[in-house]
């Protein structure tokens, strides 16, 4: 089997050269930097897209219940379509400028969602929102890409990816004081002045790693063969399109993120409509998911850099195995008090996370190599938001048919399907 850039199993190379102490502190305080600084960043991107799942309700009693209809559906259009394109550009002009961009667009869009009371300026706004949030991924994984190495990626992407986990909770309680308070439009406005005051943030403080700097070196050094290493960059971002492994990982990434943007959109929707809780305890409880998403994504993590021979996706599947249950028991039990909801959500939320932040990260990192890596990880959020694309016409079609038990049931087939996507990708890992 070739060991190439493309293949995540490959062994890593470590470099020859051993940096002196100081050097050594420079580059330790450079990687808190960015570990802080791309955390901080894609959990505040969540501050750009909760609103709507908060204030949903709110709004169609207000405006009508068709004012959004579709309007989830263009904003994750948008998003898959984003996140191809910022997966290439992202390795053309670099993390900093495609994420502090990325969350300037994304405020002024959310501010403009706030101000607007008709069904085409929703959508128009979301559009372009859904365009900006793609930055996110692709440009904070390069950037994380830059600033791991194969041998801590895991546990260090475990750890930083609770930052979806925590922006979703963050981002769910904001949207709902500011809901509670001052009404549906703060529930935008507010967060849009977060968003961007981060996207400055990230502008002034977020630098390239050791792993740029390196390729940066060696293009400088080969001088006239520049153009050679530039032609095999290339070569390697149109191999992880031909890749069976990005497939295999985005086929899965697909069922997962169905079932993520379905809960994260819907559950505060269910909590209401169906379970009968107030608004604002709705909006608290479905935090849940996320709340136990931050565990899930933290224990994956830990866990694929401790058993370094087993695969990834082997956890990934076996994870996922797991939350078919979880889904079933919470359709069965999930009705019979607040605690037992938030408990058995909670449960749901870290094995689905756990799998969900594995597939997308620190295998799509492996799998990009030095110089793929946030087109890897466009690709497989790319196909994934083919999923979140689709789950308002499953979401609304299987609920508002067959009642929302027989939703529950599709998600534990399309958990099963996500684990059976990855079975082709069990391959051990080469030390």
């Amino acid at each position: 089997m070739s060991q190439g850039p493309l293949d995540p199993y490959a062994p890593s190379v470590a470099p020859a050269r051993v940096s002196p102490p100081a050097e050594d502190a420079v580059i330790r305080r450079g990687q808190w930097t960015a570990w802080v600084i791309t955390w901080l960043s894609y959990a505040t991107y969540y501050l750009g897209r909760m609103g709507i799942s908060v204030a949903k309700a709110p709004i169609m009693e207000s405006l009508g219940k068709d004012v959004l209809r579709h309007v989830e559906t263009a904003y994750l259009a948008a998003y898959m379509v984003g996140q191809y394109v910022n997966g290439f550009l992202g390795d053309r002009v670099g993390a900093r400028w495609l994420v502090g961009a990325g969350m300037l667009v994304s405020a002024g869009a959310c501010f403009v969602f706030g101000a607007s009371s008709i069904g085409g300026a929703f959508l128009v706004a979301f559009v372009v929102n859904g365009l900006a949030q793609s930055s996110g991924w692709p440009g904070n994984v390069k950037a994380m890409a830059e600033w791991t190495t194969p041998q801590n990626r895991g546990r260090v992407m475990g750890v930083w990816a609770t930052c979806y986990q925590v922006g979703g909770i963050v981002a769910t309680w904001f949207a709902t004081f500011m809901l509670s308070v001052y009404g549906w439009r703060a529930s935008f406005w507010g967060p849009a002045i977060v968003v961007a005051l981060v996207g400055v943030l990230v502008l002034l403080f977020l630098k390239p790693g050791p792993g740029a700097e390196a390729q940066a070196a060696e293009l400088a050094a080969a001088g006239a063969d520049a153009s050679a290493i530039e032609a095999e960059r290339r070569e390697e971002r149109r191999r992880v399109l031909r890749s069976p492994t990005v497939w295999f990982y985005g086929a899965s990434y697909f069922g997962m993120k169905l079932i993520r943007y379905s809960l994260l959109f819907w559950l505060a929707f269910y909590l209401k409509t169906v379970l009968h809780y107030s608004p604002e305890t709705a909006g608290y409880m479905s935090s849940s998911f996320a709340v136990g998403g931050v565990v899930g994504t933290m224990g994956m993590g830990a866990l694929s850099d401790r058993y370094r021979d087993v695969s990834r996706s082997i956890f990934a599947a076996a994870w996922l195995v797991l939350l078919a249950g979880a889904i079933f028991l919470y359709a069965r039990i999930g009705a019979s008090g607040m605690v037992t909801n938030f408990l058995v959500m909670a449960l749901v939320g870290a094995l689905l996370f756990g799998p969900d932040a594995l597939i997308s990260g620190a295998a799509a990192q492996d799998a990009g190599g030095k110089y793929a890596a946030a087109t890897a990880a466009g690709v497989v959020n790319g196909i994934g938001s083919i999923g979140a694309i689709l789950q308002e016409y499953v979401t609304r079609g299987v609920s508002e048919r067959y009642g929302w038990d027989k939703l529950f049931y599709v998600f534990v087939a399309l958990a099963v399907f996500s684990a059976v996507c990855l079975v082709p990708t069990f391959r051990p890992r080469k030390a």
